[in-house]
């Protein structure tokens, strides 16, 4: 009676809750300096992209993850199949001519009315929530190629039929980097690990050499002074936004580079924006907290009650973090440029809702930790 009383008593982690509510406000803070360069441009688009994150990814998003941090994390243990085909359906109906919209060459998004969202942020959550569910019910067969590796790559190979049909090659890296990581923590071989990063990393290779706009980017990163006015424009800014910044920044608000010289300042280069503005100080504050995010994630997986929950508890860690590596990578020219949005904080009003209810779920899970 007294343990179940207990039970009861158990609140989220408070410590991750805040540190999620932390880089979400700070978020919201340098969008709306970011988007300034946006307003300057057009007061409608200005107007639209506001309302869409904030009330569509944080409005959206919070009312997500308070009911998903209500629901019982075995549902989607339950659930997980049914969810990954629906977010692979929805994924695919992108080419729908009535639903799909067309962006600068790439079909990426349906369009419902006023409302227009990226589904592949949906199937990325799918894909960790099935993932996890197998490894759980594989528990003790992970070892087995039939068992680990042969269901990630059928997995994967049926995800890359419709990403890189949109094209969307960003969103495959994230997902493929993501069940590896998750294979690994369930105790597949490491010679496993090895051998599908190589394939992934064999196609992907394959898919640069054969695709002009990803050839070009690979070029960009090996020599990003070679075309400063053309290919190597946005890099080379994105570094100047980042140099200029020094060690405390130029002010809030007070970025020059987003007005007229970075492409995007409020989605891809939203870290060069807050590199001008806060500095090496800012910089780093922000990097600190998305490492306190990772390590009381992974505390929460390590503690929780079962397989399930502590695979699905780290895919979405790794997931969020991966994509804030890639991010900054890129803006700072350590990774071929890729467009990932920065988690929390830049431009997507789908990826910020989405990744809220994510961490709901994680809240949940860290109610039942051990």
């Amino acid at each position: 009676m007294r343990h179940a009383r207990s039970e009861r008593k158990k609140k989220v982690d408070k410590f991750f809750l805040t540190v999620v509510l932390l880089l979400a406000g700070i978020g919201i803070a340098i969008f709306i300096s970011a988007s300034l360069g946006v307003l300057a441009r057009s007061k409608d688009t200005f107007y639209q992209v506001l309302i869409s994150q904030i009330g569509l990814g944080i409005g959206l998003g919070i009312v997500a993850m308070y009911f998903t941090s209500r629901i019982n994390y075995k549902f989607w243990r339950k659930s997980a199949l049914f969810i990954f085909i629906g977010t692979l359906f929805l994924t695919a109906a992108v080419f729908i001519p009535s639903l799909g919209v067309s962006h600068q060459g790439a079909e990426r998004w349906i369009s419902l009315g006023p409302v227009s969202f990226q589904p592949a942020e949906a199937l990325k959550l799918g894909f960790v929530m099935y993932f996890a569910a197998w490894l759980a019910s594989s528990r003790g067969k992970i070892e087995k190629f039939r068992y680990g590796v042969l269901p990630l790559l059928i997995m994967l190979g049926i995800i890359a039929l419709i990403l890189f049909s949109q094209p969307d090659t960003k969103s495959f890296i994230l997902i493929a980097a993501t069940g590896l990581g998750m294979l690994y923590l369930a105790g597949a071989p490491l010679r496993h690990i090895v051998a599908v990063g190589a394939l992934a990393g064999v196609v992907l290779a394959t898919l640069v050499f054969f695709t002009p706009y990803l050839k070009e980017r690979v070029k960009t990163f090996l020599a990003p002074g070679e075309d400063v006015r053309g290919s190597g424009y946005q890099i080379q800014q994105s570094l100047i936004a980042i140099g200029s910044g020094g060690v405390f920044g130029r002010g809030y608000g007070q970025s020059i580079q987003k007005f007229s010289y970075l492409p995007e300042p409020q989605g891809d280069s939203i870290f060069a924006v807050l590199g001008e503005e806060f500095g090496f100080v800012g910089t780093v504050a922000l990097l600190t907290l998305y490492l306190f995010f990772v390590l009381r994630g992974f505390r929460i997986a390590n503690n929780s009650p079962d397989t399930f929950g502590r695979l699905l508890t780290s895919g979405i860690v790794i997931l969020i973090t991966m994509q804030a590596m890639m991010h900054i990578a890129s803006t700072t020219g350590v990774f071929p440029l890729t467009g990932v949005p920065l988690p929390f904080v830049s431009q997507g009003g789908t990826a910020l809702a989405i990744n809220l209810a994510a961490i709901g779920i994680v809240l949940q899970i860290s109610k039942a930790r051990r």
